[in-house]
């Protein structure tokens, strides 16, 4: 399995296809993180259109089961990031595992 690509990776890359300097690359890489994560704070979706929609969903308080001892618990309500991809990324990555 290929190792993650990690912000570095994004960063060497975009020195070397558009010829940032790696400082402004990186700068560029943060800005955007940045604006997807406060973007999710504030409860929006992000969408990129090709690649998928980052969206936020409140999933309530619900009862469970602690694994290692059998004992019921009660699992809280949180907030969790799903991401769904779009049609034409789900195409790219099946026709590339073939």
């Amino acid at each position: 399995m290929p190792a993650a690509l990690t912000k570095d990776d994004i960063v060497d890359r975009m020195h070397e296809k558009v010829g940032f300097p790696v400082k402004e690359a990186k700068e560029i890489l943060e800005i955007l993180l940045e604006e997807i994560k406060s973007t999710l704070e504030s409860g929006s979706n992000v969408k990129i259109n090709g690649f998928g929609v980052w969206s936020v969903k409140d999933k309530k308080a619900r009862p469970g089961r602690n694994p290692h001892t059998g004992e019921p618990i009660e699992i809280s309500a949180r907030r969790v990031v799903t991401f769904s991809s779009s049609d034409k990324l789900k195409d790219i990555v099946t026709t590339s595992w073939k």
